[in-house]
Protein backbone atom coordinates (compact mmCIF):
# COMPACT_ATOMS: atom_id res chain seq x y z
CA UNK A 1 0.00 0.00 0.00
CA UNK A 2 1.28 3.31 -0.78
CA UNK A 3 1.96 5.94 1.65
CA UNK A 4 -0.73 8.26 0.04
CA UNK A 5 -3.73 5.34 0.62
CA UNK A 6 -2.28 4.77 3.94
CA UNK A 7 -2.72 8.48 4.89
CA UNK A 8 -6.17 8.64 3.53
CA UNK A 9 -7.72 5.74 5.33
CA UNK A 10 -5.64 6.85 8.75
CA UNK A 11 -7.85 10.31 8.21
CA UNK A 12 -11.12 8.30 7.85
CA UNK A 13 -10.20 6.25 10.72
CA UNK A 14 -9.44 9.40 12.98
CA UNK A 15 -12.50 11.58 11.59
CA UNK A 16 -14.73 10.11 13.92
CA UNK A 17 -15.01 7.96 17.75
CA UNK A 18 -16.36 5.51 15.85
CA UNK A 19 -16.03 4.91 11.83
CA UNK A 20 -17.31 1.64 10.07
CA UNK A 21 -16.03 0.67 6.62
CA UNK A 22 -19.26 -1.13 5.02
CA UNK A 23 -21.06 -1.80 1.88
CA UNK A 24 -23.34 1.36 1.59
CA UNK A 25 -23.72 3.69 4.18
CA UNK A 26 -25.20 3.80 7.90
CA UNK A 27 -28.84 4.86 6.00
CA UNK A 28 -28.61 2.66 3.62
CA UNK A 29 -26.51 -0.03 4.17
CA UNK A 30 -25.80 -2.67 0.77
CA UNK A 31 -25.63 -5.80 2.65
CA UNK A 32 -26.68 -7.65 5.50
CA UNK A 33 -23.80 -7.23 7.91
CA UNK A 34 -23.27 -4.09 7.00
CA UNK A 35 -27.07 -3.53 8.17
CA UNK A 36 -26.27 -5.87 11.49
CA UNK A 37 -23.37 -3.48 12.44
CA UNK A 38 -25.85 -0.34 12.15
CA UNK A 39 -28.08 -2.08 13.86
CA UNK A 40 -26.24 -2.68 16.66
CA UNK A 41 -24.75 0.56 17.24
CA UNK A 42 -28.07 2.17 16.75
CA UNK A 43 -29.54 0.04 19.41
CA UNK A 44 -26.72 1.19 21.78
CA UNK A 45 -27.78 4.88 20.90
CA UNK A 46 -24.11 5.18 19.46
CA UNK A 47 -22.34 8.01 17.40
CA UNK A 48 -20.90 6.72 14.44
CA UNK A 49 -19.84 7.49 10.85
CA UNK A 50 -19.14 5.55 7.62
CA UNK A 51 -17.62 4.69 4.86
CA UNK A 52 -18.85 2.97 1.84
CA UNK A 53 -16.67 1.11 0.26
CA UNK A 54 -18.88 0.27 -2.66
CA UNK A 55 -18.00 3.81 -3.81
CA UNK A 56 -14.08 3.51 -3.68
CA UNK A 57 -12.22 0.60 -5.20
CA UNK A 58 -8.84 1.72 -3.63
CA UNK A 59 -10.37 2.18 0.07
CA UNK A 60 -11.80 -1.17 -0.35
CA UNK A 61 -8.96 -2.92 -0.66
CA UNK A 62 -6.55 -0.92 0.88
CA UNK A 63 -8.86 -0.61 4.56
CA UNK A 64 -8.43 -5.00 3.76
CA UNK A 65 -4.94 -4.62 4.18
CA UNK A 66 -4.44 -1.80 6.31
CA UNK A 67 -6.16 -4.20 8.97
CA UNK A 68 -4.86 -7.60 7.75
CA UNK A 69 -8.80 -8.78 7.63
CA UNK A 70 -10.25 -9.39 4.67
CA UNK A 71 -13.80 -9.34 5.49
CA UNK A 72 -16.09 -5.75 5.42
CA UNK A 73 -17.49 -4.32 7.51
CA UNK A 74 -14.98 -3.42 9.72
CA UNK A 75 -15.47 -1.09 12.89
CA UNK A 76 -12.62 1.02 14.69
CA UNK A 77 -13.01 2.67 17.89
CA UNK A 78 -10.65 5.61 18.86
CA UNK A 79 -8.59 4.82 15.56
CA UNK A 80 -8.39 1.28 16.78
CA UNK A 81 -9.49 -1.67 14.77
CA UNK A 82 -12.11 -3.56 16.74
CA UNK A 83 -13.31 -6.04 13.60
CA UNK A 84 -16.49 -6.84 11.71
CA UNK A 85 -20.09 -7.92 12.06
CA UNK A 86 -19.09 -11.48 13.68
CA UNK A 87 -17.35 -9.47 16.97
CA UNK A 88 -20.01 -7.18 17.08
CA UNK A 89 -22.02 -9.78 17.79
CA UNK A 90 -20.45 -11.09 20.31
CA UNK A 91 -19.42 -8.01 22.10
CA UNK A 92 -23.32 -7.01 21.84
Amino acid sequence: MNSQLRTRIEELINSSPIMVFMKGTKLMPQCGFSNNVVQILNSLGMSFETFDVLSDSQIREGIKDFSNWPPIPQVYVKGEFIGGSDILNEMY
